[in-house]
């Protein structure tokens, strides 16, 4: 009988960690070392989506079709340390938190997913996660911001067969509070993604978005759990279209003369300048 019950017990330690992942189905893994030497990054840090049947336009559900803009790259240059998909060793959602953005309230994630293609062979995907504005408190803040309102965005990898940049594709965008729906305000999709580079790279003013052209620059440095991160942001155009058509929220982000979009991308390479003394050994 005692031999059964170790044997029972032996089996639930081994299946513990698919039993956990199966728990938690937005856990993400993060990349194998397989994963990493597949990786192939041309000198953009990313794949154009559209050179592959992709495209830079989310599918939100229940729109018939319409999306929002992948505006943000975290380019697959970046260290291989912020190109893991965790909050741990200084991964990718370590940065965001050095740049003030968090899990969503609770870890819960209401409404459906958006997806996207970005041409690198896994066809159309659901968005990886969804992480939001944390107003200065990385463990609640983010309840602030589905209630009140604030800047938040969605996220995909580009680890297919065909495109295995490892860049992470972001739709950002500044939304209103949960009474009001969570539209999306005037600009918000150009503000959104600027105050994200704004916080990224700290700078001291808001980042003119009226002012940001292809070519335009910014660097600056984060920190957060003993990391710290450089940041240097390159806006590219020819990427987007300068447009409202297929925008999810047209009515509120743009108008009055204004395209919801201004057809800019912000690229942001990151590099880890310092680490934990644990990590760095």
């Amino acid at each position: 009988m005692a031999t059964s019950a170790t044997s029972s017990l032996f089996l639930l330690l081994l299946c513990a960690p698919a039993l956990s992942f199966a728990l938690n189905p937005h856990q993400v893994r993060a990349p194998s070392p397989l994963w990493r030497r597949g990786r192939s990054v041309p000198p953009a840090g990313f794949y154009n989506p559209h050179d592959n049947g992709g495209n830079m336009l989310t599918v939100a559900p229940n729109t018939g079709g319409l999306g929002e803009p992948l505006n943000v790259i975290v380019s697959g240059k970046s260290d291989d340390i912020v190109l893991a998909d965790n909050e741990d060793q200084g991964g990718f959602r370590n940065y965001f938190l050095a740049v003030g953005f968090g899990s969503e309230c609770l870890g819960q994630h209401a409404g459906d997913a958006q997806t996207a293609n970005l041409g690198d062979g896994n066809g159309t995907k659901n968005e990886t996660s969804e992480l939001r504005w944390d107003y200065g408190d990385p463990s609640l803040g983010t309840c602030q911001e589905t209630i009140k309102g604030g800047n938040h965005f969605r996220y995909w990898i580009q680890d297919g067969p065909k495109a295995n940049s490892g860049a992470f594709f972001l739709a950002t965008s500044y939304e209103l509070p949960i009474q009001q729906g969570h539209d999306i305000v005037f600009d918000g999709y150009n503000l959104g993604r600027d105050w994200l580079v704004g916080n990224a790279t700290a700078q001291t003013s808001l980042i003119p978005t009226g002012n940001v052209t292809n070519g335009t620059t910014y660097s600056g440095t984060v920190s957060f759990g003993n990391y710290t991160y450089k940041t240097d942001a390159l806006y590219l155009s020819g990427i987007l279209s300068n447009s409202t058509d297929g925008l999810n929220h047209a009515s509120s982000v743009g108008g009055h003369g204004v395209e919801a979009i201004d057809g800019l991308v912000a690229v942001l390479t990151i590099t880890v300048t310092a680490k934990p003394a644990a990590a760095a050994s």
